[in-house]
């Protein structure tokens, strides 16, 4: 993968549970739900590319709503219950939920691939 492929700023996020100023887990006090934010991980650069109609279609039959491929380098430790942000300039992010981080074929160790979906759950 050449540098000048990683054109996009993207953030990693994790969902987390919202903690006080002491430390504790905040809870809904009628639930008793933890309440969860997302929390940047790492803003890394990546490809960000458009599926084609038929890389669309394709992937229709296996998964639901993958709209793009996004590359980043290696990273350890990044699974599928993450979101991935496109940060624009001067706009809002686009939110994409990766279905997997798949290695490279050669060492497995240079980048990773993700279909991901946008749309209605946007990572949320």
């Amino acid at each position: 993968m050449r540098a000048g492929n990683l054109r996009h700023r993207v953030r990693i996020e994790r969902l987390d549970d919202m903690r006080d100023e002491t430390g504790a887990v905040i809870q809904d006090p009628e639930t008793g739900a933890t309440s969860q934010q997302w929390v940047e991980v790492a803003t890394v650069w990546a490809s960000i590319e458009p599926l084609s109609a038929r890389e669309f279609i394709q992937s229709a039959k296996t998964q639901a709503e993958i709209v793009a491929r996004i590359v980043i380098r290696y990273r350890d430790g990044l699974d599928a219950s993450m979101r991935l942000v496109h940060l624009r300039a001067g706009g809002r992010g686009v939110i994409y939920s990766p279905a997997e981080f798949l290695p490279d074929r050669d060492s497995g160790l240079e980048y990773l691939t993700a279909p991901c979906s946008r749309g209605v759950s946007e990572g949320q």
